[in-house]
């Protein structure tokens, strides 16, 4: 007696899902590689930009293709086995000089709008940032662990750029961008 044909039909159904769940965790998992990363923020130091609960989408490609600008805000591995998020303020070769509690890069001061507060007037720096690293500083730099802590970071610790605010839903938004 021959089989019915619905068994094959529902075996054919079958492998058709099963590809096709295949494909999309294969999808999900190079864009997570590759392309975007989903990050949590934790801690104050971006402040008032970021609050300290917020997920990013981080822009793991970007920087394949260029390096990293003033102004924009990283992610970064660190030494301490866990990852920060700051903002790009010197790349290799620039003069950061931090004294009275302002910041000025090759001499000229930054203007920086999206600062929590005045820092500490104690805050000194003078240094060159060196070939293949970035200098990263927090919004509120009175609660910031950044490069005046730990150092110019390798810009191959980089993970990518923070774009999109998706949580809270009441704070979606992209992160802009000041040069």
């Amino acid at each position: 007696m021959a089989e019915p044909k619905s068994s094959s039909k529902d075996w054919y159904k079958a492998l058709e899902w099963l590809v096709a769940i295949a494909l999309a965790v294969f999808i999900a998992v190079g864009i997570r590689t590759f392309l975007f990363v989903p990050y949590q923020v934790h801690g104050a130091s971006m402040e008032p930009t970021l609050k300290g609960d917020e997920l990013l989408i981080v822009n793991k490609l970007v920087y394949h293709l260029d390096e990293p600008d003033y102004g924009e805000i990283v992610v970064f591995h660190t030494s301490e086995e866990r990852d920060f998020i700051k903002r790009v303020i010197g790349l290799p070769g620039d003069h950061i000089e931090i004294r009275n509690g302002k910041v000025y890069r090759n001499d000229k001061l930054l203007v920086e709008p999206y600062i929590y507060e005045q820092m500490n007037p104690n805050t000194e720096e003078d240094i060159i940032v060196p070939l293949s690293q970035i200098y990263v500083m927090g919004d509120n730099r009175n609660n910031s662990k950044d490069s005046r802590r730990i150092g110019p970071i390798p810009i191959d610790k980089v993970v990518g750029r923070a774009d999109l605010v998706v949580w809270p839903l009441d704070r979606i938004h992209l992160l802009a961008l000041w040069k």
